[in-house]
């Protein structure tokens, strides 16, 4: 299965927005994922099979819990997917680095000259 068909489903990538903060328990991924999307349980176990079986997520038992962490590693296919099309927002990042510096430097210098 190829990364945008795993990615695609907004419940899977919620869950790995979740997981990026860190490990999770099935449980607790279960309750916010239940609670903002209102599926079941079965289906949250579900979507987290499909990102473990497609290699975007770890589990690990801990005692009775499952404890599940995100594959980075999963995530470089995407990645080299969105190279050709870094041109399109580098250029403007770059233009907001410099607005942010300029802005920053503007306020430390009326800082330093109050007059």
């Amino acid at each position: 299965m190829h990364a945008f068909d795993i990615l695609g489903d907004p419940v899977r990538r919620r869950i790995l927005e979740l997981l990026a903060d860190g490990e999770a328990t099935a449980g607790s991924v279960s309750e916010v994922i239940r609670a903002e999307f209102g599926i079941s349980q079965p289906a949250v176990s579900q979507h987290l099979r499909v990102l473990r079986e497609a290699g975007f997520a770890t589990v690990r038992p801990e005692g009775t819990r499952r404890i599940y962490a995100v594959r980075p590693e999963a995530l470089q296919q995407v990645d080299e997917w969105l190279t050709p099309f870094r041109r399109f927002w580098g250029p403007r990042l770059a233009a907001l680095d410099t607005e942010i510096a300029r802005g920053k430097r503007a306020r430390r210098q009326a800082q330093e000259d109050p007059t």
